[in-house]
């Protein structure tokens, strides 16, 4: 394994193989390096203990809901918080070493100069506010921020809280933010009464935060989860768990996809390389050297060139999962202090998967080459061996049966788990071109040379290179296909349900104005009575838009859309077209509307009870009255008001919908838009929805293009010989360029046949599965996509066959 002189040759005298390879594992490590970087982040993600950072111990509601049991028992987290029961304060103070235990409750409120938010006053005693006048607040009084509230002791005040408008009398200010009202009032107008956010236990002196912490957790009987330290965090801002599930996700789910995909393309790259050279191979079997020696040499050539291809790839991988966390945090889905963890585990991880998948894939590459006997190497490496590989076809077969067994299958899936089959099913399919490559070459060689026969004799000769050489095409067509079909699925995917979103929004809005808060939490309690009030108003309903889960495919709970209701069910008839299918709608509460692909999935139906957890976790069994079309545009469930209100952390209206009405007689209530104005509000959300899928589009087929590039480049460029033989023969320099451009287009578009094929096998039962409806595929974009790897494919085999024939002397 010493590197030797031999090895040493090679990579100076055949840069452009080793410069290809180079290439090919930079990238892979930069991949697997960021997705790992991104994994650890999402292991590690943790936040300040904020408000508690004064309370060395706090008890929380445990943020998931958990389902099954044994080996099958798995959590999802809750659309919302989830809360405590009050009387749990009193248990946690039993603690042999708590001084005290406080009770946090916390929720919006508006006030006379816009929205606040309220905090029970004895939570003082752990996030330290301090009384500038007056004195603390008694039942019916609030403590203001005298300096953004202007209100002076003494004053009276409105606050319109969850509960509805209560005025209070000023008791103090002080220089905190918010307001504060008496534990009682707080925990009464919450919107979730009886209920509490969390309990903050402070300790006797001298008592160690552990012990603490176990004392608290054995008070409760279990339950509460119990925080300390900077898990702490994790009570003050809930989004965490969400954001650690995202960002273990994309480095988890979809880095294990892409490091397959960037091992899979880095392997092909180097075979490419090693089986370029089965000439010189033969040469060195057939003037004696032994089989080791071959495979050494491969291995030396390995460990001068991946081990620094490795450590490159990881500075812009680490570059790639900043940049990706900075994008996450823009859009919300991870808290602003989460830090990017940088370790040496995956960037040694990162290197030491390129080196063995270097390793691996010329050892297999030269395997043959090194076995064969001195005095056939010459012959065999003349000529490319056309028979068939009795491991690698089975394999092959193998993997194109089960990405459509799978593909089958992803018909039954919703949401998150359809879009992570599809990355399964091309993977599967991507695998099953990989191993059947030569085959699936020669087949499109001769479908797409057909054409070029009775053309000029560049492209019959472009086509009959193709048919000979069918390797050499399938290592360039193989990352072509990776990169059609790894993009359109990522993409198309989206814009199908998209489509079908948009086409439901259209035909089931049937409101001439729909209503939103400006700024707050939401609209006032009673802006529904106020809207039906208003002159030409004949219909108006009020939504609140939260979600809950729901069973989902194999016992899974599943996150879905949900809107409570304030109003009467022919009202919400007047405003939306749900496009009932069964049963009748109806609003009364421990009733429920759902979604007609939501009930197959959860395999209810009218009269049946849907087993549901509400936004906060709480168990819920409401029975099934009616099943409609189109969930997917509006919401996937509807029910009354009231049994959502209680459950979320903002109980007001978020929308109002009215048949009828003016702007003008609106606008006191807040921002109006018509039909057309809100559905082109709702598009920019779902445009915003689909960066992740986007961006993993341009990940995975970015790196296959430039693999697909590099591989062009590699064997245009060893082709020298065969270019200056053409010119010897009497072909002009304009012929021969035009024999590798038809050469480079047909690999292109049979690139693009395979990748567009493998994309609607995926995508096709499972947009049945999701819309009930097949993909939507933009012509446009999809011309986009095509367009760009022809181009791609046409300058990365022209460029270099020109620099190949540069210094010829011959005439055209």
């Amino acid at each position: 394994m010493r590197p030797n002189g031999l090895a040493r040759a090679a990579i100076r005298f055949r840069p452009a193989a080793f410069v290809g390879t180079f290439v090919a594992l930079v990238m892979a490590a930069a991949i697997v390096s960021a997705c790992g970087i991104l994994l650890e982040t999402g292991v590690r993600a943790e936040v300040p203990p904020g408000r508690y950072a004064g309370a060395p111990v706090v008890a929380a509601a445990d943020q998931a809901a958990h389902y099954g049991t044994g080996d099958s028992a798995d959590s999802e987290p809750v659309p919302d918080r989830a809360r405590l029961d009050a009387a749990l304060v009193a248990k946690a103070a039993t603690a042999p070493g708590a001084r005290t235990a406080v009770p946090d409750v916390t929720f919006p409120v508006t006030g006379p100069h816009g929205p606040l938010t309220a905090h029970n006053w004895s939570a003082t005693a752990f996030t330290g506010e301090q009384l500038t006048a007056g004195h603390a607040p008694n039942p019916g009084e609030v403590v203001l921020t005298k300096d953004k509230d202007r209100s002076e002791v003494g004053d009276q005040v409105t606050l319109t809280t969850p509960d509805g408008p209560h005025t209070y009398r000023v008791s103090g200010t002080t220089t905190g933010t918010g307001v504060w009202l008496a534990d009682p009032d707080a925990v009464r107008v919450s919107g979730h009464p009886g209920r509490i956010d969390a309990i903050a236990v402070l300790p006797k002196p001298g008592v160690p935060t552990a012990a603490l912490a176990a004392q608290v957790d054995k008070a409760l009987g279990g339950r509460a989860e119990i925080h300390t330290g900077d898990g702490r965090g994790t009570v003050a801002d809930p989004t965490l768990d969400e954001a650690k599930e995202v960002l273990i996700g994309i480095g988890g789910s979809f880095g294990g996809v892409a490091t397959v995909v960037a091992i899979f393309t880095a392997a092909g790259t180097i075979a490419l390389a090693v089986g370029q050279r089965a000439r010189e191979f033969a040469l060195l079997r057939a003037l004696g050297t032994t089989p080791r020696q071959i495979r050494r040499t491969i291995a030396t050539e390995t460990l001068l060139v991946a081990p620094v291809a490795g450590a490159l790839g990881c500075l812009p991988g680490m570059a790639l999962a900043a940049w990706w966390l900075d994008q996450l945090r823009d859009r919300g889905a991870v808290p602003a202090p989460v830090d990017l963890a940088v370790s040496w585990i995956p960037l040694v991880s990162a290197t030491g998967a390129v080196l063995l998948t270097a390793l691996l894939a010329g050892y297999m590459a030269a395997h043959r080459s090194s076995r064969i006997k001195p005095g056939q190497a010459l012959s065999e490496a003349s000529v490319e061996r056309l028979r068939i590989g009795w491991i690698r076809t089975p394999l092959g077969l193998a993997a194109a049966a089960g990405g459509f067994v799978c593909a089958a299958l992803s018909a039954s899936l919703t949401g998150e788990d359809a879009a992570n089959a599809a990355l399964g099913i091309v993977v599967l399919f991507m695998l099953a071109v990989g191993l059947l490559g030569p085959l699936v070459a020669r087949a499109c060689a001769a479908l797409f040379g057909l054409p070029l026969r009775g053309a000029s004799a560049s492209a019959v000769l472009a086509a009959a290179n193709s048919r000979t050489n069918a390797r050499r095409l399938a290592s360039a067509i193989t990352p072509i296909v990776l990169a059609m079909a790894f993009s359109s699925v990522l993409v198309f995917l989206h814009t199908s349900e998209d489509h079908v979103t948009a086409q439901q929004q259209r035909d089931g809005i049937t409101a001439d104005h729909i209503v939103t808060a400006p700024d707050g939490p939401g609209l006032a309690p009673d802006a529904v009575r106020r809207a039906e009030g208003t002159p030409e108003v004949t219909a108006a309903v009020g939504l609140l838009k939260t979600a809950v889960l729901v069973p989902g495919s194999a016992g899974a709970l599943e996150q879905a859309t949900a809107q409570g209701v304030t109003g009467s069910a022919r009202d919400l008839a007047a405003v939306q077209d749900l496009d009932v299918k069964d049963g009748q709608l109806s609003l009364q509460q421990g009733e429920i509307a759902i979604d007609a692909s939501l009930a197959d999935t959860a395999d209810v139906k009218v009269g049946d009870r849907l087993h549901l957890r509400l936004p906060d976790g709480t168990k819920a069994a409401p029975r099934v009255v009616a099943t409609y079309g189109r969930g997917l545009g509006l919401a996937q469930v509807t029910l009354s008001r009231a049994d959502l209100a209680t459950h979320v952390t903002s109980a007001y209206d978020t929308e109002l919908w009215t048949k009828g009405g003016t702007t003008a007689g609106l606008k006191a209530l807040g921002t109006v838009q018509d039909r057309d104005g809100y559905t082109t509000a709702r598009s920019v959300d779902r445009e915003l929805n689909a960066w992740a899928n986007n961006l993993m589009a341009a990940v995975l087929g970015g790196f296959a293009a430039v693999a697909a590039v590099n591989t062009l480049v590699m064997t245009v460029l060893d082709r020298r010989r065969e270019l200056g033989t053409l010119r010897l023969i009497g072909s002009t320099r304009r012929q021969v360029l035009r024999m590798i451009r038809w050469e480079a287009l047909l690999v292109a578009l049979a690139g693009i046949a395979l990748g567009t094929a493998i994309a609607l096998a995926t995508l096709v039962p499972m947009m049945n599965g999701l819309t009930g409806q097949g993909p939507y595929i933009p012509p446009l974009m999809y011309g986009a996509f095509a367009g760009t790897i022809v181009a791609l494919g046409l300058t990365a085999a022209t460029l270099p066959a020109k620099a190949a024939l540069r210094g010829e002397t011959l005439d055209e």
